[in-house]
């Protein structure tokens, strides 16, 4: 199967602006499963303002949250595709400034010295577009507008090994009351384990961004993610940061292999507005989803 590059360019225009404004069905549940089960009643009217926000623009098609946050995309590359590699990722760079420009969306994308803003949301390595590989066919790209409050809250320790599961344990709850209302709760908690720093940074940013839902592959991991959750939300921070028991929606979990002196951990958080969308090109054509 080969690409039509023009078609990708507009695919990458309207994956951005999609993400932005309907919020996918797995965190729309995420909220209702929220509210039926938070005790405390400013949390629940708290989450009841928030549900309220994402219907209301869906219907009238605004933004779900003014941040448009740094478009990042996800690119997967199935068996039998055809493209050219170099054209493929100018496309989508395009079709994330034209997205800025003609829609328009606000820019947050600056120069990291100057502070210049081009309101194009790309810049020197943005939007980073990541590339994947599959058995399945056809190629899909998906789309993730991650704002800064929930990124600003990033960390990465290079623990002990001998400190074992209970380091990761620590700093996690240590980075989520760190965090407290800034990441904008109930949140999505990232964890990356193992493999070098850059790789568990990676790996906590992908375990942020997953579907709700979802679990990590690995048996050990997915336990970690369900014992995790629990101590999470029995911390207090709460939707805002105003108290309550729904801190997070979930913690994922995502390993790699690593050194045997070595155990790196990284935190990264999503907001409640977990936005991504979606798009993944067949013979038939272009399917869009979450």
């Amino acid at each position: 199967m080969k690409v039509d590059i023009a078609q990708v360019e507009d695919v990458a225009r309207e994956l951005y602006i999609r993400a932005l404004k309907i919020l996918p069905p797995d965190v729309k549940s995420g909220f209702e499963r929220l509210a039926a089960s938070e005790s405390d009643a400013t949390a629940r009217g708290v989450l009841g303002t928030m549900i309220t926000n994402i219907r209301v623009a869906e219907q009238t098609e605004n933004l779900l949250c003014q941040d448009t946050g740094i478009p990042i995309y996800n690119v997967t590359i199935g068996r039998g595709v055809e493209v050219d590699g170099a054209e493929l990722e100018r496309a989508i760079r395009r079709g994330c400034e034209r997205a800025t420009r003609e829609h328009p969306l606000r820019s947050s994308v600056v120069h990291p010295i100057t502070r210049r803003n081009e309101h194009t949301s790309c810049g020197p390595g943005v939007p980073p577009i990541h590339f994947g590989f599959s058995d399945a066919e056809g190629l899909t790209i998906e789309m993730v507008p991650k704002g800064s409050g929930s990124e600003n809250n990033s960390w990465l320790k290079m623990a002990l090994p001998a400190e074992g599961i209970d380091a990761i344990k620590t700093f996690v709850i240590d980075c989520v009351l760190d965090a407290g209302g800034k990441t904008c709760p109930p949140t999505i908690v990232g964890v990356g384990i193992g493999g070098t720093s850059d790789l568990c940074v990676a790996l906590a940013k992908r375990a942020a961004t997953r579907a709700l839902g979802t679990k990590c592959p690995d048996a050990e991991g997915a336990a970690l993610e369900s014992s995790l959750t629990g101590a999470v939300n029995t911390l207090g921070v709460g939707p805002q940061g105003l108290g309550g028991d729904s801190t997070a929606f979930a913690v994922h979990v995502e390993v790699a292999a690593t050194h045997i002196t070595m155990n790196p951990v990284a935190v990264n958080m999503q907001c409640h507005s977990a936005r991504r969308a979606s798009a993944c090109f067949t013979p038939a054509g272009v399917e869009y989803g979450f």
